[in-house]
């Protein structure tokens, strides 16, 4: 129902400025299009893309980023990041970041981490945004050592991982039964000053219930308790 309420919003919106002479701009119509993608109808938000550019209203970086996060197929997300170029509105690191998410739900892992490279290679920087979409994508696609490896590399270089990064991994490593794996990274959270949170833990305890690795469970659930976290 929210997301319903976010199309209808945009288009009362959408109305009321019109009727009251109001010329919409790209803010608003950026609205209705991720509203549109919110609610599955993608092809819709692709119209309000083309007729606005025939309105004389100029999609901006924000639109497109909204559409190929909003496409599920790749190929339809490339025309847009093509398209993106022709217009003058050159791709960013959140258009990359949707891009690498499209492809790792497509199970083109290979692609992602081709495209970390590449946009790494012109110059542009990704953020942990971008890293966690491809660490998690890895670990769902079954390369639970590459998305290892990422993150080992994060590590090393330096970058500020955040809860979500770890968790992410964690998550990855209880999936294939790596408990002692998953637990060692929980306290290596804590010596780099990361807290681990209510999902770290219900992660972990969840698995090991699941294997009947009760004692373990209980104890991390203890411990869960004493940081006030249940």
């Amino acid at each position: 129902m929210r997301k319903e309420g976010n199309v209808k919003g945009a288009k009362n919106a959408l109305a009321m400025m019109i009727k009251g002479s109001i010329k919409p701009d790209v803010v608003t119509y950026n609205s209705l299009m991720d509203g549109y993608c919110l609610v599955n109808e993608v092809n819709k938000a692709k119209h309000v893309l083309s007729t606005i550019a025939r309105m004389g209203v100029a999609p901006d970086a924000q639109s497109y980023n909204i559409m190929i996060n909003g496409f599920c197929r790749i190929s339809h997300a490339w025309k847009l990041v093509d398209e993106m170029h022709v217009n003058g509105q050159p791709p960013d690191i959140f258009t990359y970041s949707s891009l690498i998410d499209a492809l790792c739900k497509n199970n083109h892992l290979d692609k992602a981490i081709a495209l970390v490279k590449k946009i790494k290679d012109q110059g542009i920087q990704p953020n942990m945004y971008t890293y966690n979409i491809l660490i998690d994508g890895l670990c769902k696609g079954g390369r639970l050592k590459n998305a290892q490896d990422v993150f080992q590399d994060l590590l090393t270089k330096g970058y500020s991982l955040n809860i979500r990064t770890y968790n992410i991994l964690i998550n990855g490593l209880c999936k294939e039964g790596l408990f002692d794996k998953a637990e060692a990274l929980l306290s290596k959270m804590e010596d780099n000053d990361i807290n681990p949170n209510v999902v770290t833990y219900e992660t972990i305890i969840r698995s090991l219930f699941y294997k009947d690795y009760n004692e373990k469970a209980e104890k991390l659930l203890r411990e869960m308790v004493a940081r006030g976290l249940l």
